[in-house]
């Protein structure tokens, strides 16, 4: 009985998969991002007391949602013209180059956690490497509606 029940949930999990919304999950992915950058922001201005776990959780956070940046999954053809997405056609015009961006997010995130920032102005020198990605994306990828 728990084999069946077992087998059932997967299968529902699995068909649960095949169903989201690439649209609806990079969304939803890019939002995390935007939080993270947000519960540190005002850290990296020099606006709030430097907290070093506060900062390396949010840099960890930012390396987790870069891994989980597929292109291939989030981007798929046909989600460029349909639902409420500000995904810039040039994403699928120039799709190496758009590979290529997430790739060194996600270099650049992971350096970041790695190096560990316990100060302020190392924290400030990873957060801008990894905040110009963001800008990087936003104005060759991203139309703003």
């Amino acid at each position: 009985m728990k084999k069946i029940v077992l087998t059932a949930g997967l299968l529902i999990l699995t068909i649960g998969f095949a169903y989201a919304d690439p649209i609806e999950e990079r969304q939803a992915l890019m939002k995390d991002m935007g939080r993270a950058v947000g519960s540190v922001a005002k850290i990296a201005q020099g606006q709030e007391p430097f907290d070093a776990a506060k900062v390396q959780a949010a840099l960890e956070t930012l390396a987790a949602d870069a891994q989980k940046l597929d292109v291939e999954a989030l981007f798929p053809e046909g989600t460029e013209t349909g639902g409420d997405t500000e995904a810039s056609p040039k994403i699928w015009e120039d799709r190496a180059g758009f590979i290529a961006v997430a790739e060194k997010f996600k270099a650049d995130t992971a350096a970041a956690v790695a190096a560990n920032p316990q100060d302020l102005q190392s924290f400030q020198t990873q957060f801008k490497l990894v905040t110009a990605n963001c800008g990087t994306c936003h104005q060759g990828y991203r139309v703003k509606r």
